[in-house]
């Protein structure tokens, strides 16, 4: 029932169709604004209605340009991260390092218990660092087999990557495609806060590996206890004989190269005050350094760089989209009605109340907008004003968003990555369902705990 699932493109041209029709139904208002530390603050009791200026349909046609201009510099962050991406993967480092830790499970089977666990916190660092979400698709095919050599089953398999992947994206230590965006649009100094992200980011990929190798030690013990018995033919691994990438000293440079980004990313924003700009020359001094040592041909390296910055072509079209939606609300003068509305129906709730409603509608609206930098797009300007309204800091809202748009992920029928990880290992979606909603209830309290202390830990 879920195959037929809308493009996301398609929601967002919906919403802003629904944005043009609000411009004629909501009174026009606005909020006065001042400047506090450099950034842009709407101040609480300030609120006056205002003349209308309700939206043509011709809106519809002209804003997707006007919201590719506005967010010129995060889409062009977007594709050129995703094209330094492509040069990392076309360059074998990523595949040939997984390989070689599938083999070296062959050759020590007494520490094949280590493995999963091993392979899922790799999984969830990438998710975390640069944003693994799409890729975890090449890998299925890799951890399935595997598990089975393991005495798992396919469930097992898949929850190597995806979910591995998957929480490290909910974590988003330093995630250049949902926190440095929100970020961004939040007036916040990119990736600060990552202290206390990345202790989510350890607790979740803590609960997520137990939660995991519980059920895979059921299965190991028990065939029967699988919730694919009777479903799924296991399969042999790879065959040991099976000759396999070479781990090369290039290999290992690429992947030492990668290492000392992240950590020049960390000490970049941090010290020398970095941003989208100096972000975005990291990683392409990071693409073309792996095709230096990778070897690659110029026409090789182009090609794996547009390839990548194709992959995120979705991503930017989300973002020009969404971004379209705000243009319409605010040349309609809706915007700050909205925000006043919501304001009052949450007036006199305690902040610990109001982070978790915040949680629960960035959940909902994952549903419909799967991509995080897309719902970052669509959310922040308007989840930004309202911490400032309710007294909350927008480092706290920025959290909000980051919980509601990630682990929901691995659960959601209009998310094209979950429906296809599903379609590629031939699992049931019920069946899929059936065994993670456990740890989505989990995680899920995990977030609402952890965005309670968050309103202690970050002052407005």
């Amino acid at each position: 029932m879920f195959k037929k699932a809308p493009d996301t493109l398609v929601i967002i041209s919906f919403i802003l169709f629904l944005a043009i029709i609000l411009t004629w139904i909501v009174p026009a208002g606005e909020y006065l604004r001042q400047e506090i530390n450099g950034r842009s603050v709407v101040q609480a009791n300030s609120f006056r209605y205002i003349a209308s200026n309700p939206q043509s349909l011709w809106a519809l046609f002209t804003t997707p340009i006007r919201g590719f201009i506005a967010a010129a510099e995060i889409i062009g962050f977007v594709l050129l991260v995703g094209g330094a991406f492509g040069i990392l993967n076309g360059s074998g480092a990523v595949d040939a390092g997984l390989q070689r830790l599938v083999r070296w499970s062959y050759e020590r089977p007494q520490y094949k218990k280590w493995i999963v666990p091993m392979l899922m916190l790799l999984f969830s660092l990438a998710g975390g660092t640069f944003g693994m979400s799409e890729e975890s698709l090449v890998f299925i095919l890799i951890c399935i087999p595997l598990a089975h050599k393991l005495g798992y089953d396919t469930l097992v398999g898949v929850a190597i990557p995806f979910v591995g992947s998957g929480i490290g994206f909910a974590g988003a230590i330093f995630n250049p495609f949902t926190v440095g965006i929100a970020q961004g649009i939040a007036e916040l100094p990119p990736f600060s806060g990552w202290e206390y992200r990345l202790f989510i980011w350890f607790i979740f990929t803590f609960v997520s590996i137990v939660y995991v190798m519980r059920y895979a030690r059921q299965v190991q013990s028990n065939p029967q206890n699988s919730l694919l018995y009777g479903y799924e033919n296991r399969t042999e691994a790879i065959n040991e004989n099976e000759p396999i990438n070479e781990f090369t000293t290039a290999h290992k440079i690429i992947l030492c190269f990668f290492a000392f980004s992240l950590i020049l990313l960390i000490y970049g924003v941090n010290k020398w005050d970095w941003y989208i700009t100096e972000i975005a020359a990291l990683f392409l001094a990071l693409g073309v350094a792996v095709a230096v040592v990778g070897r690659m041909k110029t026409e090789v390296m182009v090609e794996k760089f547009q390839s990548g910055a194709k992959d995120m072509l979705s991503a930017a079209l989300i973002i020009a989209f969404s971004r379209s939606i705000l243009i319409t609300l605010q040349d309609g003068k809706v915007i700050d009605s909205l925000l006043h509305s919501v304001a009052l129906g949450m007036n006199g709730l305690p902040t610990y109340a109001s982070v978790q409603i915040m949680l629960v509608v960035q959940g909902f609206i994952n549903f419909f907008v799967p991509s995080g930098s897309g719902q970052a797009a669509l959310t922040m300007p308007i989840m930004s004003p309202l911490a400032d309204l309710l007294g909350i800091s927008r480092q706290v809202a920025v959290l909000a968003y980051q919980l509601g748009s990630g682990f929901f992920d691995l659960i959601i029928p209009t998310s094209g990555v979950t429906m296809g990880v599903l379609a590629i290992a031939k699992i049931p979606y019920f069946i899929w369902i059936n065994w993670i909603w456990r740890l989505m209830l989990i995680l899920f309290l995990l977030s609402m705990v952890f965005l309670a202390i968050s309103v202690s830990i970050y002052s407005v």
